[in-house]
């Protein structure tokens, strides 16, 4: 059966309180408590910083063994070396995630490519060449030339996930590149009509068994975890009927 994981781009907010959070939770016990209400989230902090293996033992003991954490690429990959002869440092960035992968926690990583960044298929497909296939990996090209049929083939080629980002600025075309599918949902508000229209996307493709990632915009309001937990009860309320 083909699994769904939803939740937000980071956990650690006091400001969701109390909407989300109760208000006497201290903060070190937030991610225990966001993993009660749902079951994936996107670490945006690796973008900076290489992972230490106590935070991930940390983070392990605070949630149950059907969480997953979605881990953005460091900067280093995609706004230094921009994909390019980056095959050293992304050995050194996928052994920090060792311990989630033994662990089965890992969910794909995440590859945000900067907005002044141009298609280039060939340095997508050498890039690529360094990732191993047991890794799942989703990329998000925030420039609209990466938007055509030669990037879906090599993504599909890898088995690799196109990540269909939603944002003010611009929308992902919703196209199927992997036996898996992500989510970045990053407009400020949704109605209860596009939540609707979440679920039944996600509802296609659980029913072609294929696992969904879905996470919603972190920010300082609570929306994002309140729209995250609604959309997974839905979803999985549906499945059960």
């Amino acid at each position: 059966m083909a699994h769904l994981y939803v939740g937000t781009s980071g956990w650690a907010y006091p400001s969701w309180k109390p909407a989300f959070y109760p208000e006497k939770l201290a903060q070190k016990k937030f991610l225990n408590f966001y993993a009660s209400k749902l079951n994936a989230v996107e670490v945006n902090y690796t973008f900076r910083q290489l992972l230490k293996e106590t935070t991930v033992q940390n983070w392990i003991a605070d949630t149950p063994s059907h969480f997953r954490f979605t881990i953005k690429a460091h900067q280093v990959l995609t706004h230094i070396k921009r994909l390019k002869s980056a095959e050293e440092f992304l050995q050194r960035f996928l052994a920090t995630l060792e311990a989630l992968e033994r662990g089965g926690r890992l969910g794909p990583i995440l590859f945000q490519l900067p907005p002044n960044f141009k298609a280039d298929q060939g340095v997508l497909s050498e890039f690529l060449k360094w990732l191993p296939r047991t890794v799942r990996a989703a990329f998000e090209f925030r420039n609209e030339s990466w938007f055509t049929e030669c990037t879906w083939t090599t993504l599909a080629d890898r088995n690799i996930a196109l990540c269909v980002a939603e944002t003010e600025e611009r929308d992902t075309p919703d196209v199927v590149t992997a036996d898996y599918a992500y989510y970045r949902y990053r407009k400020p508000a949704y109605t209860d009509e596009e939540r609707k229209k979440m679920v039944a996307r996600i509802q296609e493709h659980l029913a072609g068994n294929r696992d969904v990632f879905a996470y919603f915009k972190h920010e300082e309001t609570p929306e994002g975890a309140l729209y995250a937990v609604d959309v997974l009860q839905a979803a999985e309320s549906l499945r059960d009927q």
